[in-house]
């Protein structure tokens, strides 16, 4: 158990705003669920995320100790780990592998891999989700960051909300882009029709902006993109790009049919080709940044070589 005590200098509208602005290893949305749970007090009294804040008063917090996860198993899943230290480690996820459990996953998900690899890791997070900071859908492979420590978890979330990381990621298009290069910026939202879709433009959509090149054009046919995205809404990369006529191969959700388009001498992709490239973040512990890239993964590798064979005049524009 842990106590955190604050006198407040200045006014503010909400409580919860106002302590995400502390010096404090604690994410906004950790804020959020203390206030409810009655973990933080105005001078001595109860608090809602919306209390006022006025200077002089003591705001004060107790920090509850990690649950253990009892109710997911480890199992001897391989991890490829790409970084580690007591604090956090940095995995280059496998196409096919869910994150965490869910109806219809119960078992075989990243989450047992990493009880299994860690083991002692803490039940931060949530028993579900220990360690999880962000995630990639079961298809996309890539860089993810998982903590070891509340307090990694706090700071690493703090980071992502505030848009201090770095995520960037390979694709493989259906079409070309008419640009080159770009920005998105267009708001993500759930679609009114289909629950499990997100669409641009949606009514009530969140911000959202993703920043693409495109390194390779194989005619008019195909694409490798390059995405790095400032936000992290559901399904951004995929939503996006297909906002603009270029659906991620394989994804048949965004791509329709066009994004079973037949690879030469390959065929059709057999998952969304989606890739987390580039992953970097300020260190849990000293604030200092780190990067860290992933290659493409054998299936991805593969069909960009079988289109670089089947169209050999293709140049980054």
């Amino acid at each position: 158990m842990q106590s955190l005590e604050f006198v407040a200098t200045r006014h503010a509208r909400r409580l919860d705003r106002w302590l995400a602005d502390q010096e404090a290893p604690v994410s906004r949305s950790r804020w959020q669920e203390l206030i409810r749970a009655g973990q933080v007090l105005i001078n001595g009294g109860p608090a809602g995320l919306r209390s006022p804040v006025r200077p002089g008063d003591r705001i004060t917090a107790t920090l509850p100790d990690p649950v253990p996860p009892a109710r997911v198993a480890p199992e001897p899943i391989p991890v490829n780990v790409v970084y580690e230290d007591e604090d956090c480690l940095v995995l280059d996820k496998p196409p096919g592998l869910v994150v965490h459990p869910a109806p219809g996953h119960p078992v075989g998900t990243l989450v047992s891999a990493l009880l299994h690899h860690c083991g002692d890791l803490p039940g931060i997070g949530g028993e579900a989700r220990p360690g999880i900071v962000h995630r990639l859908d079961k298809e996309t492979s890539g860089l993810m960051v998982v903590a070891k420590t509340q307090a990694a978890l706090d700071a690493l979330a703090r980071a992502f909300q505030e848009r201090r990381t770095t995520k960037a990621y390979a694709a493989l298009c259906a079409g070309a882009p008419r640009f080159p290069s770009g920005t998105i910026d267009a708001a993500i939202g759930r679609h009114p029709h289909h629950r499990k879709k997100m669409m641009a433009h949606a009514p009530r959509g969140r911000a959202a902006r993703s920043h693409y090149v495109a390194e390779e054009r194989f005619g008019d046919a195909f694409a490798r993109f390059a995405v790095e995205i400032e936000t992290g809404r559901t399904h951004q990369i995929r939503v996006h790009l297909a906002f603009i006529g270029c659906p991620v191969l394989g994804d048949d959700l965004y791509g329709g049919r066009r994004a079973q388009t037949p690879i030469p001498e390959y065929g059709p992709a057999p998952r969304h080709f989606l890739h987390a490239a580039r992953l970097g973040f300020p260190h849990p512990r000293t604030g200092e940044p780190v990067e860290f890239t992933a290659d493409l993964p054998p299936d991805m590798a593969a069909a960009l070589a079988a289109l670089r064979e089947a169209f050999p005049a293709a140049a980054a524009d």
